[in-house]
């Protein structure tokens, strides 16, 4: 069993050495004493919150204490950290931080890891684009696998059907940046135009920009 330390507001004593008020105290055979008589003032404060930290200073302390301080809205004593060691706080905090210079390695790892897939899939998805649209120029087929497949956008080359490069999707994530790029679509939704109706005025003009990226390239002169 723990150790326990309250922490009062109260204008309290020490039984034995009288010092006070005392903020923080135990009680032995029911009255007060400071942390210096009760054998723990060599001990030192840490809050709660750090749970890995918390764990580690108590099981490397030999002694420790559990502060806790009375809730009168709701009549119970709430832990408020522990008392520990000095030297086991030391030990649980480097212990902690190699913890967490290992999780940003990690981190870092995975983030190179994400980065060259993305460039391959990006790269993949452009090849797909010059495929479909053989006359779509090579940078704008660029930029639009870059947008279409941006991590953590939502857009249609994130989707199952993106991923797998199927033809549909591809084509939709072309429409899509013909349709912002290449013509009034986003004028005629801030005038007010209706979504849809903007849409529908636009399909021809998006669709000969897309049946002439469509047309086979011209074969180079031998």
């Amino acid at each position: 069993m723990s150790l326990v330390v309250f922490e009062s507001l109260k204008q309290i004593h020490c039984a034995q050495c009288r010092q006070g008020p005392l903020r923080r105290l135990v009680r032995e055979a029911g009255v007060p004493r400071c942390l210096e008589c009760a054998d723990l003032g060599h001990l030192v404060y840490l809050p709660r919150g750090d749970v890995a930290l918390t764990r580690r200073a108590r099981e490397a302390s030999s002694l420790c204490a559990v502060v806790v301080r009375f809730h009168k809205r709701r009549r119970r004593y709430e832990r408020l950290g522990l008392l520990v060691e000095d030297a086991a706080l030391a030990r649980a905090e480097r212990a902690c931080l190699a913890d967490a210079e290992a999780r940003a390695r990690r981190r870092e790892r995975d983030r190179l890891r994400r980065a060259a897939e993305d460039s391959r899939f990006t790269a993949a998805f452009t090849a797909e684009i010059l495929r479909l649209f053989p006359r779509c120029p090579a940078d704008r087929a660029a930029a639009i696998a870059a947008h279409a497949s941006l991590r953590g956008s939502g857009r249609v080359g994130r989707t199952a059907a993106g991923r797998a490069l199927d033809e549909p999707a591809v084509s939709v994530a072309v429409r899509a940046a013909v349709r912002h790029t290449d013509t009034e679509y986003d004028a005629l939704l801030m005038a007010g135009v209706p979504r849809f109706t903007a849409r529908a005025r636009l399909v021809a003009q998006i669709d000969a920009i897309l049946d002439g990226w469509r047309a086979a390239a011209p074969r180079e002169a031998a």
